[in-house]
């Protein structure tokens, strides 16, 4: 963990250069923002135009791709995939190994369990709150979770 920089080749022979993020040593990519009060986790990636809030906790080996969000405190397991453009809200807790897909929505507070899978376009919402059927739009299918996700 001596180096500051680690570059990286992907299949299409494109190299992106990472930054070691000083509390953890994940990797960052440029574009991507990430304060010093949050802990990525060795081997943990993120993404150009990925944004972390501050005192989150990231684990080994995740991944958050391109332009996902992630709200302040939430807490990230080992080896969780957070797709393209995801949302997750402050003090949500995702359980190791997950599988997030793109562009879904996470509200504050909730808690996925371990080895769970989110569809792309999901939505996991609090205990309690509805989703007017108008928000949902005209003929397009939503899957929607309540509460805690199980696998």
């Amino acid at each position: 963990m001596n180096a500051k920089f680690v570059s990286v080749e992907d299949d299409a022979g494109k190299v992106t250069r990472y930054v070691r993020h000083a509390n953890g040593g994940g990797l960052v990519a440029p574009g991507a923002s990430v304060p010093e009060t949050t802990r990525i986790g060795p081997m943990t990636y993120v993404e150009p135009g990925a944004k972390v809030g501050s005192g989150c906790r990231i684990g080994h080996g995740s991944w958050i791709d391109r332009d996902a969000t992630i709200g302040e405190r939430a807490i990230i397991g080992d080896g969780v995939r957070i797709g393209r453009g995801t949302v997750v809200g402050n003090r949500a807790n995702i359980g190791s190994h997950s599988r997030i897909g793109s562009g879904v929505l996470i509200e504050h507070g909730v808690q996925v369990h371990a080895d769970s899978a989110i569809p792309d376009g999901g939505e996991v919402l609090a205990v309690g709150k509805r989703v007017p059927r108008r928000a949902q739009g005209k003929g397009r299918q939503r899957q929607q979770t309540r509460g805690r996700v199980a696998a």
